[in-house]
């Protein structure tokens, strides 16, 4: 199933809904044509527990096609969202997850050459959210090195608590498309989230695939456009730490809850690790892809 959060005017309210064929079906309002109470955001539905993508799926599949009138609208007509328009808590992020990202960063951004033993974790706050066709915001006072990376994002579906890595992919809720945006000048004591987690550098969508959907992400092409020049071109087979890994390694000490945003790190062919090096000004567009889930395009503008 595909999700989507999305305002069908701008004076609306944000809503849950899932896309089918060229449609967005409103699940709280098909839900009330049935008489089930369905959830109206994205959250609330995770929150429903693991049994609720297959109940929906079945119920959506009853209609065969026809909806009642005021519970679909055509793709074309709506805003989409961000997929959780304000995460509960920090994205995780995963640093140097790719072989060749880790060896352009040593070369530039004075990390080590070694590829690490264990996953690298920052943060980006709810703040830094934005959803598709939103403006990145590039702030001239505070950074002269604003990059981009492509990535897969893993949404957790159930509490995880100390999981095995086998069973570790049994707690994802979905997966989406995200962009970590990195002012590379702002770095502080070698510390990340200030330069991650600047409001806007967290695009996100343009929707949420269900786990079912998406049995093994360590198959998926993801790649990343710049004016329409090709940056970034990989597969998530080539991740150092796959998403089963990082789930168990960061519920050993961290429960990851119902919502919390796994970003796992990007490819080689970011800004800061061209010859020269590369960055994006206001004016500039990125659009970025991961296979089976989706295309996110933003323009870069003067904050």
């Amino acid at each position: 199933m595909q999700l989507v959060t999305y305002r069908a005017s701008v004076e609306a309210e944000a809503r849950l809904g899932a896309i089918i064929n060229d449609l967005v079906l409103d699940l709280a309002r098909f839900g009330e044509t049935r008489g089930v109470n369905l959830p109206s955001t994205m959250l609330e539905f995770i929150d429903l527990g693991p049994t609720a993508v297959s109940a929906v799926t079945a119920l959506i599949s009853s209609a065969k096609g026809v909806f009642p009138i005021g519970s679909a609208v055509p793709l074309s007509n709506v805003k989409l969202l961000a997929p959780i328009p304000r995460p509960r808590k920090n994205i995780f992020g995963i640093g140097l997850n790719y072989t060749e990202h880790v060896a352009e960063s040593a070369k530039s951004l004075d990390t080590s050459a070694e590829l690490p033993r264990q996953p690298v974790i920052f943060s980006k706050p709810p703040t830094s959210v934005i959803g598709p066709d939103e403006p990145i915001l590039h702030n001239a006072e505070i950074t002269e090195q604003l990059d981009w990376e492509v990535e897969l994002a893993a949404i957790i579906g159930t509490r995880a608590k100390g999981v095995s890595r086998d069973k570790a992919l049994n707690y994802v809720f979905g997966y989406t498309v995200c962009i970590d945006m990195s002012a590379r000048d702002c770095r502080r004591a070698g510390q990340w989230i200030y330069s991650k987690g600047q409001d806007s550098f967290c695009p996100m969508g343009p929707v949420v695939v269900t786990a079912d959907e998406i049995p093994d992400p360590q198959t998926l092409d993801l790649w990343l456009t710049v004016n329409g020049v090709e940056k970034q071109r990989s597969n998530t087979a080539f991740m150092l730490f796959k998403v089963d890994e990082l789930i168990a390694d960061i519920s050993k000490g961290i429960t990851l809850e119902p919502g919390d945003i796994i970003a796992t790190g990007t490819p080689a062919g970011v800004g800061a690790g061209r010859d020269p090096q590369e960055w994006v000004w206001p004016g500039d567009t990125i659009v970025a892809c991961v296979e089976g889930i989706g295309t996110l395009r933003h323009p870069v503008v003067a904050a």
